[in-house]
């Protein structure tokens, strides 16, 4: 059992390490007047500071959660460590020897297992800095060199070599005195048929650090042919080591990201490298996994969520790059921050961007181009056929709903209008409407942001669904009068609307349900039918309806009272008319929406064509405003 610490070196770590020093370690203090310091606390989600510091009394207090405590206590809590673990790190840091009571103190087997754990990737990122000057590292050395990277480059990042033996690096630690359960447990070594091996062999290793500047992992590189291993391999699991809450790169870039309100994730070990040698300092990325909230709270607390704040992401170009970046974009919403994507045009990481074009075309690639959210939007749009109403509501059913999950109600405005543009929909109200329906839909329901939603003829008809993809817009809406109204008389009194009804189409009818209804009366075999015998033309609608909903609503337009007293032939062409130039207005609106695509670099024939098809409907649109029932 190890010693107990001496109270008067407990006093000395104490008194000697300032709070605000190794706080700031961890995330950003700012100014709290009275002499405190504030910032967003490590131990619960919070949107605004209520973490204070106070440096001369030596405490912090979190008012949100209640945490609190001296300098030991912050780093017990913030990395799991006992009491004794905590004293002994500080004490390390302030140059302080430990006296131990009960026996006095032996390094060997009384320090706290994290403690030895970071002790033993301590000397082991050392013994691997120093065997890449070895002979056999050359491959390792060449390695970098082709990337860019000279010495001192990997001196500064700590990079090193594993010989290709089985075990140089554990005999190297148990000559040190680390036991081979701690290096079995620390993931160093792993066992073997006759015992403890390394794990990594052969390869080139990157120290991988936590935000407190410890090493806690590798990342080991394939340099060989006949390496049959992963082309990269990381420590596994460990007590000090969770992939999903270490950012490579942290410990060098935290003060910058702190200082600049910004981040940029990268993929890998060689794009961090490549970007703080060309000057971007606060370039960071994951350790084998996708990035995910954990990461987001590590960054949260660097860059205090203040309104100036940016993450941006650097994906490769290539498929898997696209779906690392709208993974990213699922928790973009963790953010207070503003996040963007860069992509080099022509696909290369920011290593091979650096090596082929200089360290200026790196720091060019990371200034904020695309946000996150439109790269997201542009995916999904890019699925769909934007040339057809179909697909411009397929489209705006699966994005809406990714818009309205935006929280800030400004943004949010700007993004639908910005979707308007994307799907060519010249109605950007329609767009903004049907978004902020969507979130308050999703407010309702706790937060639970809407699901998918299916396809309809039209945009407008996707604001009348009553589906999962939210709230139906009722049917009573004046809007949609009109086609209830005709769709009354088809059924009530066909001779008034017949032949010219069964000539409509089903996409002239943007609620869906009174689409069902007309695809209901064209399989039952027209209105015309009713004109012959209206009972059985009624009987025939409901039996070919799809399904009881249908048939309810063709019950419901069979029974309901027609809005006008006297009922005749102008009043159905009215309604006849009133319904066809919605249906105009709507396709001129879907051929101008084609012509602002096109725009005036479009290929001629195609761009004629369109304006041909646009001229000769607003002819129509105008002969049914002047003769009405008689130009149908």
């Amino acid at each position: 059992m190890a010693g107990r610490i001496n109270d008067e070196d407990v006093k000395a770590v104490r008194d000697a390490v300032p709070i605000d020093a190794v706080v700031s370690e961890y995330l950003q203090l700012r100014n709290a007047g009275g002499g405190n310091l504030k910032g967003l606390c490590p131990f619960h989600d919070e949107k605004s500071p209520s973490f204070q510091v106070s440096p001369s009394k030596g405490f912090f207090h979190c008012f949100g959660c209640q945490e609190g405590g001296d300098t030991i206590t912050f780093v017990m809590k913030v990395d799991h460590l006992s009491f004794s673990e905590a004293v002994e790190r500080l004490a390390g840091q302030a140059g302080i020897t430990l006296r131990y009571e009960e026996g006095g103190y032996n390094p060997s087997h009384q320090r706290g297992e994290r403690i030895r754990l970071v002790e033993a990737h301590k000397a082991a990122a050392q013994f691997y800095m120093d065997q890449l000057e070895s002979t056999e590292a050359e491959i390792g050395r060449k390695f970098l060199a082709e990337r860019g990277f000279d010495q001192a480059a990997a001196a500064h990042f700590g990079v090193g070599y594993s010989p290709a033996g089985w075990d140089h690096l554990t005999r190297f630690l148990r000559g040190k005195g680390f036991t081979d359960k701690e290096l079995i447990t620390s993931g160093i070594a792993q066992e073997g048929r006759r015992g403890p091996i390394d794990r990594f062999r052969g390869r080139l290793m990157w120290p991988i650090r936590d935000i407190g500047g410890e090493v806690v992992g590798f990342g080991a590189r394939r340099l060989r042919d006949d390496d049959n291993g992963p082309k990269y391999l990381n420590t596994p699991e460990t007590p000090i080591y969770k992939k999903s809450q270490v950012l490579y790169g942290i410990d060098l870039a935290k003060k910058d990201i702190a200082k600049s309100s910004r981040a940029v994730v990268v993929e890998g070990y060689t794009d961090v490298m490549a970007c703080h040698l060309a000057g971007i300092t606060t370039a960071i990325a994951t350790c084998g996994t996708a990035f995910g909230g954990d990461h987001i709270k590590i960054l949260r607390r660097l860059l205090m969520d203040n309104g100036s704040a940016r993450v941006i992401f650097t994906f490769d170009g290539d498929s898997a790059g696209q779906k690392a970046a709208l993974r990213a974009f699922e928790d973009d919403q963790k953010f207070a921050a503003e996040t963007y994507i860069a992509v080099a045009p022509d696909g290369m990481d920011p290593c091979d961007l650096r090596l082929a074009k200089g360290d200026e075309a790196v720091a060019d690639l990371v200034e904020p181009r695309t946000p996150l959210f439109e790269f997201a939007l542009r995916h999904i749009v890019s699925r769909y056929d934007l040339e057809t109403p179909a697909g411009r509501a397929s489209a705006l059913d699966e994005a809406a709903p990714v818009v309205a999950r935006i929280k800030n109600s400004g943004a949010q405005h700007e993004v639908a209008v910005q979707l308007a543009g994307m799907l060519g929909i010249l109605d950007t109200q329609f767009v903004v409407k049907r978004v902020s329906q969507l979130a308050r839909w999703a407010r309702d329901r706790g937060g639970r942001g809407p699901a998918p939603a299916r396809p309809q003829q039209s945009y407008e008809a996707a604001a009348t669904r009553a589906s999962a993809a939210g709230p139906a817009l009722t049917l009573r809406n004046p809007v949609y009068a009109t086609e209830r109204e005709l769709l009354k008389l088809a059924l009530q009194r066909p001779e008034l609307v017949s032949p010219a009804f069964d000539a409509y189409g089903v996409d002239e009818f943007t609620a869906a349900p009174y689409a069902a209804v007309r695809e209901a009366i064209i399989e039952a075999g027209g209105a015309d039918l009713g004109t012959q015998d209206p009972q059985a033309y009624l009987v025939r609608v409901r039996e070919v309806a799809p399904d009881d909903a249908v048939r309810a609503m063709v019950t419901e337009l069979a029974v309901e009272a027609i809005l006008r007293r006297s009922v005749d032939e102008v009043y159905a062409g009215q309604q006849l008319v009133a319904v066809r130039r919605r249906a105009v207005d709507r396709r001129i609106r879907d051929v101008q929406g084609s012509l602002t695509r096109l725009g005036t670099h479009g290929d001629p024939a195609r761009l004629s064509a369109v304006q041909e098809e646009l001229m000769v409907l607003q002819r129509y649109d105008r002969a049914l405003q002047d003769l009405g029932a008689q130009a149908l």
